[in-house]
């Protein structure tokens, strides 16, 4: 499997509004717009190794951050035609199965994924209740065969400092995963700028 990083949007960039259907009950979500809550967005799909090496750690701390109050959105925006196992359908199964209590979003067109400048699965984006960003990149150091243990570190240290009205963290390391799977001619400029 081939890693692809962050693109690291910059620090301070309003978070692009978006307006998707959540996978479970074809609810239509939109992102909050400074409502004063913190959000988290992550671009993630079903089939990628590196998602599903997190999958056991991510679920129930997601579903602890929507309970404590945060807005919390998975998407997922891989060309389906090409990978199935991505699809609404199967996107439903699994968060189902993982008790998402937070919605699962699906990203027909790619153009969220385009406004975040997304690059791989997972990628994280955490914004302050005015909606600029404050952390992106990784969860933690684990990735699939490198021995350590998931913990969600960066992201759980992210998001202690921003509900302590803390700087955001100077260091924040790209996240590392599978490329997002982009339909054909609808792969984004950004990767070269």
């Amino acid at each position: 499997m081939v890693a692809t990083a962050s693109t690291m949007l910059p620090l301070g960039t309003e978070a692009p509004p978006f307006r998707l259907t959540h996978c479970v009950d074809q609810s239509e979500v939109a992102l909050g717009t400074g409502n004063g809550r913190e959000s988290l967005v992550a671009f993630v799909c079903n089939h990628c190794p590196f998602v599903i090496h997190l999958l056991d750690h991510l679920a129930p701390y997601f579903n602890q951050l929507a309970e404590d109050g945060a807005s919390v959105y998975l998407i997922s925006s891989n060309d389906v035609d090409k990978y199935p196992a991505d699809s609404p359908e199967k996107m439903k199964a699994l968060a189902t199965e993982n008790d998402f209590r937070f919605p699962y979003l699906f990203d027909p067109d790619q153009s969220v994924a385009k406004a975040y400048r997304a690059a791989c699965t997972p990628d994280f984006f955490l914004f302050d209740g005015q909606n600029r960003l404050y952390y992106r990149g990784r969860y933690d150091e684990s990735r699939p065969g490198n021995g350590l243990p998931v913990t969600g570190q960066d992201l759980k240290d992210a998001m202690t400092n921003l509900l302590a009205g803390e700087p955001p963290p100077e260091a924040q390391h790209p996240s590392m995963g599978c490329n997002i799977k982009w339909k054909p001619g609808n792969e984004p400029g950004y990767f070269n700028s």
